[in-house]
C-alpha cells in the first residue's frame, strides 16, 4: 500500500494510527500542504480530490477520506477491531469520531484558516479566537461523552476508531495553545493512547517529512 499524507495533517495521522494498530506496512509518500503540493497537476491526477490522506491499495485502487479509509481497513483486516462488535457500541464510537472529524477539525484545517486570513482579512487575534472557540468547545462535547462512560480509551479497554480521531485533534489543540484544563477525561484517554507505539511512532515529529 501507499499512503499519500502530510506529517501535520490530523486526518493523515488518523490513518497512520489505524495502519499501525493493524500492523500494516506501507510506503509513506509526503504531500506538503503548506507548499501547495496537493494542488499540483500530478497529485490532482493521482488523487482526484487534491486532499490527503490518499491510500493506494496494492491493486492500484484509491481511497480518500480518513474515516472511510479506516473503516475499510477494519473490514478487510478484522484484527484488532477498531469498532465494537455490537451495533450500539459501533454507533457510539462512530459518533465520538464524527464529533471530532466533522464538528471540530473542518473548522480549523488549513483551507479554512487560509480563507479566514487571506480572503476575509481576519486578523491574528480574531483567527486565534476562532480556533480556540471551535476546538475547546468541541472537545467539551467529547468530554461529556467520555465522562458518562469512563474507560481507558474512548470506548472500552482497547483503542479504536474514536481514539484514532481524538489524538491528532489534541495535537492540534496543543499546537494552537488551546485551554485543555476543562477536559480531564479527554486528556486521560489521550495519555493512554500516546503510551502505545501505534500512536507515538506515527506522530508528526516521527514522520520522514517532519520539519
Amino acid at each position: 500500500m501507499e499512503l499519500y499524507n502530510y506529517f501535520r495533517s490530523s486526518a493523515s495521522w488518523r490513518v497512520r494510527i489505524a495502519l499501525a494498530l493493524k500492523g500494516v506496512d506501507y510506503d509513506y509518500l509526503p504531500i506538503h500542504l503548506v507548499k501547495k503540493e496537493q494542488t499540483s497537476p500530478e497529485y490532482l491526477a493521482t488523487s482526484g480530490t487534491g486532499l490527503v490522506p490518499l491510500l493506494v491499495l496494492d491493486d492500484g485502487l484509491r481511497l480518500h477520506q480518513s474515516m472511510a479509509i479506516i473503516e475499510y481497513l477494519d473490514e478487510t483486516i478484522p484484527e484488532p477491531p477498531l469498532l465494537p462488535r455490537d451495533a450500539l457500541g459501533r454507533a457510539r464510537v462512530r459518533a465520538l469520531a464524527l464529533d471530532i472529524a466533522c464538528e471540530i477539525h473542518p473548522l480549523n484545517n488549513p483551507r479554512v484558516l487560509g480563507y479566514l486570513s487571506g480572503t476575509l482579512g481576519v486578523g491574528d487575534d480574531a483567527r486565534t479566537a476562532w480556533i480556540h472557540r471551535w476546538i475547546e468547545g468541541g472537545l467539551e462535547v467529547v468530554e461529556r461523552q467520555l465522562a458518562a462512560r469512563p474507560a481507558t480509551f474512548c470506548h472500552g479497554e482497547t483503542p479504536g476508531l474514536a481514539d484514532c480521531a481524538l489524538v491528532p485533534q489534541i495535537f492540534n489543540a496543543q499546537r494552537f495553545k488551546c485551554n485543555l484544563d476543562h477536559v480531564p477525561n479527554v486528556m486521560r484517554v489521550h495519555a493512554a493512547c500516546m503510551a502505545l507505539e501505534a500512536f507515538s511512532s506515527t506522530q508528526p515529529s516521527a514522520c520522514p517529512d517532519a520539519e
